[in-house]
């Protein structure tokens, strides 16, 4: 069976500028206080935490989705990559998130899923209160 992560988070900054923030390496980098390596075209490489998760850019629609090929650190070798898709729309003055990521490995997928929170929204909502 098909391991899935759904998650849904609301920030305090319009949805465009969350896009744009997440696909701007220098932003990223920012509000994960870690070096990151990403652009927005089709094929691109993506590498954050200093190479922890690492992937390609497989669609991005903007201002509205990004769909990226994905693994940790954590992945065995012969561990397929996962597939991780954010969709950006507006709520109210705010942006929201939603979070679809698939096929995250049974022995990562804890570690997956809690990471969402203690490495991007809890540290960007934070990095956005200080703005």
């Amino acid at each position: 069976m098909r391991s899935v992560i759904y998650q849904s988070v609301v920030l305090p900054a319009p949805a465009e500028t969350l896009f744009e923030m997440y696909l701007d390496p220098v932003a990223h980098s920012a509000f994960t206080s870690a070096p990151v390596e990403i652009g927005a075209e089709t094929g691109e490489s993506f590498s954050a935490f200093g190479g922890m998760l690492t992937g390609a850019m497989l669609r991005v629609v903007s201002p509205t989705l990004i769909v990226q090929s994905w693994r940790s650190g954590k992945f065995n070798e012969d561990d397929a990559d996962s597939t991780l898709v954010l969709s950006f729309k507006p709520e109210g003055a705010e942006g929201r998130i939603d979070l679809v990521h698939v096929d995250v490995p049974e022995h990562d997928f804890q570690g997956v899923t809690e990471g969402w929170e203690t490495h991007y929204w809890t540290p960007w909502r934070a990095y956005l209160n200080k703005a």
